[in-house]
């Protein structure tokens, strides 16, 4: 909170570390290796100069605070940021919502000061922003389900700011109806029409779940959602009106599909998810139509409804603190229009306020009219938007990183930055998105490379340097072997085929064929460059 303690000083104090935040320690290091702090104070009246050297210092310092593991993973000492979008606007909205109550209550010394760092802060999102616009082409489809459930929301109490359209090659959407500034909300949704597990407790059916054994509140979401979907009498008729008959999700890939992905990260992922789900829908649906046919007719419950089900709150559900304080899975009606993006307008929407009793989606970045507003449906790899929501996201995901399979120890030496760390396993990513002007890194992730050097130290050689010359070669040459070999598991992409004669789930396994490529070349390229620059070739 900004406070005065004495006459002619300012001074700003970010939140402070959260001890229950898994990433404690790191964000406690970072902060102190780049000497950082998270109290700040300014001398006033100040020339503008020094106000915004304070105010870098501040997002340097809030970037560290909203890192989440794998960002802070592939952190580089001599990168200050931004580290990704959704690390950039929550950090910088973080600094907006304790600037807007303060103004309120300033005094005139402090005013502007104050009104300088809103301005500069809202410049840099804008800027930011400038940089993430989509140019979307709107196909010309009949939206007059998605118009009623618009209206049934209103006459609930709902608010909007978007109309809904259908963009090429995404599908549906929601548009700006006007101009939405940051901190708007572009939605309110009534929780009266938030659909949960309390629903189902309210149902004719929850007895017989209740006393089910191994039932669980997930299950029963799904069992109630396919009876409801063929409900005439049902309140939510006008929402299940507007969910697609199939959602092409990778839990629907066919066999030329799958064929695709061997080799890739992604293939175990969705057998692993189809076994689940057919084991799930034996002890469950089989089992109840058996038992209470009457309660549960076969024809609502066979496979591809459950499936559809599945898909369904798999890309639809949303976790909700509800004004009981309880944390519920969800399906919100009209939210589900909004896309995602790695750059959205939206990233915090997860607690119905506690006044109007709504749930509120505010930006976090502006979004004009006609323009495609987008949602963050969290920091997600390529390989689980594909199994859970059939699609990949525009540009270049900083969440797609390929695990390795030998763990991070304790061991590692203290060349990098953080010493105690909860994360327990490497991982690589495109080399690309590297900003580090270090020398013996070429793109690679210090925590990698530090570990490798560890385990890999020859310390027998007579010359030191010589020893740390080879000990350098032999860690590109290990990342080398490693990339090298899954590479020619993935093998190439047939490009012999015509891409419009092909079927939805096979375009987009190559699509993700084609990123896990990518990504795999760009380390070899980076072990290429670093062999080259120690004398040898791999």
């Amino acid at each position: 909170m900004w406070q005065t303690q004495r006459d002619g000083v300012l001074y700003l104090r970010l939140p402070s570390l959260d001890e229950v935040d898994p990433l404690f320690s790191e964000k406690k290091r970072l902060l102190h290796a780049r000497n950082l702090h998270l109290i700040f104070e300014l001398l006033l009246p100040s020339p503008s100069g020094a106000l915004l050297e304070m105010l870098d210092q501040i997002v340097y310092a809030a970037r560290i605070l909203y890192l989440n593991e794998v960002e802070i993973y592939f952190i580089e000492d001599d990168d200050f940021g931004p580290f990704s979008p959704r690390n950039e606007l929550q950090s910088l909205n973080s600094l907006l919502a304790m600037l807007v109550p303060l103004l309120s209550n300033a005094k005139p010394e402090e005013l502007e000061a104050l009104h300088e760092l809103q301005k500069e802060t809202i410049s840099m999102i804008n800027k930011f922003s400038d940089q993430n616009i989509d140019e979307v082409i709107i196909e010309e489809f009949d939206t007059t389900v998605e118009e009623l459930l618009l209206k049934w929301g209103e006459s609930h109490g709902a608010k909007s700011k978007v109309k809904i359209a259908y963009f090429d090659g995404v599908g549906r959407g929601a548009v700006a109806a006007e101009d939405i500034e940051i901190g708007e909300s572009v939605l309110e949704i009534p929780e009266t029409i938030i659909i949960s597990e309390d629903l189902i407790r309210e149902s004719d059916i929850f007895d017989v779940l209740n006393e089910w054994d191994g039932m669980t509140t997930d299950s029963m979401l799904l069992l109630w959602s396919m009876r409801e979907r063929y409900n005439p009498a049902s309140k939510f008729k006008n929402y299940f009106a507007t969910l697609p008959d199939t959602f092409n999700t990778g839990l629907s890939f066919g066999v030329d599909s799958l064929a695709v992905l061997q080799g890739t990260l992604v293939l175990e992922e969705l057998l692993q998810a189809k076994e689940h789900l057919w084991k799930q829908y034996e002890s469950l649906c089989l089992a109840l139509c058996a038992w209470y046919p009457n309660i549960f007719p076969p024809e609502l419950y066979s496979w591809d409804k459950y499936l559809w089900a599945c898909e369904l709150w798999y890309s639809n559900s949303m976790k909700v603190v509800c004004t009981d304080g309880k944390l519920r899975t969800c399906l919100v009606p009209i939210a589900g229009f909004l896309n995602h993006s790695l750059c959205p307008h939206v990233i915090n929407y997860g607690r119905v306020d506690a006044e109007t009793k709504s749930l509120k989606l505010r930006l976090a970045r502006k979004c004009k009219r006609g323009e495609q507003c987008y949602l963050s449906y969290g920091s997600l790899p390529g390989s689980h938007l594909v199994t859970f929501y059939g699609f990949i996201p525009k540009g270049d995901n900083p969440y797609d990183v390929i695990p390795l399979d030998f763990e991070a120890t304790e061991s590692d030496d203290n060349q990098c930055l953080v010493i105690e760390t909860p994360i327990t396993n490497h991982m690589l990513r495109g080399t690309w998105f590297s900003r580090s002007n270090k020398p013996h890194t070429f793109g690679l992730p210090p925590r990698l490379l530090t570990h490798l050097r560890s385990i890999l130290k020859n310390s027998d050689m007579e010359h030191p340097e010589d020893a740390n010359k080879d000990n350098e070669r032999a860690v590109l040459e290990t990342i080398n072997s490693i990339f090298e070999s899954m590479k020619e598991g993935i093998g190439d992409i047939d490009n012999s085929n015509n891409c419009e004669d092909l079927s939805w789930d096979v375009k987009l396994a190559l699509r993700y064929k084609g990123i896990q490529l990518k990504i795999l070349s760009s380390v070899l390229s980076s072990c290429a460059t670093g062999l080259k620059a120690l004398g040898s070739n791999p």
